[in-house]
């Protein structure tokens, strides 16, 4: 990117400096950053990922991740996060796996709320990444501004940094049929047997719980439900249709 400089973090001042971001990001309560400055300190020291990125001398993103099983395989994410709008984001994802690929590691995981639009957009068509599990309420109840007190269900994602980068899904399969809907802003679980089946997301789940909380309780549980199920059957995600609805391919039934 044209005046955003990234680089590994190895000073405390550094480190401080990302914590105190992925606070402001996240709208943390003031000593109750995602990630401390120590925790940052300690992972780079043991050879981990920690890295910044800068725009005029500001940080203006961070990213953290460490290794993860399989070992010698795979990095594991932990956070990563960045001032929204200006390609930062995928900026630090690229040196990330630039960084992987220079240790040969074959892949990079990482967790997302699957009712985040932009997030799902962001991983599945920007990166090519896809889902691999779905973890219930993953770090238990979040109170931060983001989170806003839902229960913290997490999308387990790979992205496989060996393969070309899967193709974005601009039409339907023939026969795809909704198994979660929006209907007038509130989710309706449908009964299907098609092959490929449409999960719906909310238009802004994080506006949503602030002015409608019912609302919002009632689509962590439809997408739980469904795409948790799914996932756990060992359906495939394809990807993800107009920026607004999973495409998940049925695992093909045993004879």
């Amino acid at each position: 990117m044209n005046g955003t400089t990234i680089r590994e973090l190895h000073d405390m001042a550094d480190f401080d400096a990302a914590s105190v971001l992925f606070a402001e990001i996240w709208g943390s309560e003031p000593g109750t950053s995602p990630l401390s400055a120590e925790a940052m300190r300690a992972l780079s020291h043991a050879g981990n990922y920690v890295a910044g990125a800068y725009e005029e001398g500001r940080m203006v993103g961070a990213s953290a991740a460490f290794f993860g099983e399989p070992i010698g395989t795979t990095l594991h994410s932990h956070i990563t996060g960045a001032v929204m709008g200006r390609g930062v984001g995928l900026a630090l994802k690229l040196h990330q796996r630039q960084w992987a690929l220079d240790r040969q590691l074959k892949r990079i995981t990482w967790t997302y709320d699957p009712l985040i639009r932009r997030n799902a957009y962001f991983n599945l068509v920007k990166l090519g990444a896809r889902p691999e599990g779905y973890l219930t309420s993953f770090y238990g109840a979040m109170d931060d501004a983001i989170n806003g007190g839902d229960e913290s269900d997490r999308v387990l994602t790979a992205w496989d940094l060996t393969a070309p980068a899967p193709p974005e899904v601009t039409e339907l399969p023939t026969g795809a049929a909704h198994r979660l809907r929006d209907h007038a802003g509130r989710p309706q679980t449908r009964t299907t047997d098609a092959d490929v089946v449409l999960i719906d997301l909310p238009d802004d789940i994080e506006a949503l719980r602030r002015t409608d909380p019912g609302a919002a309780r009632a689509w962590r549980l439809a997408v739980r439900h469904t795409l948790g199920g799914l996932l756990a059957d060992g359906a495939r995600v394809l990807g993800l249709h107009e920026r607004r609805r999973y495409v998940v391919q049925r695992p093909a039934p045993h004879a």
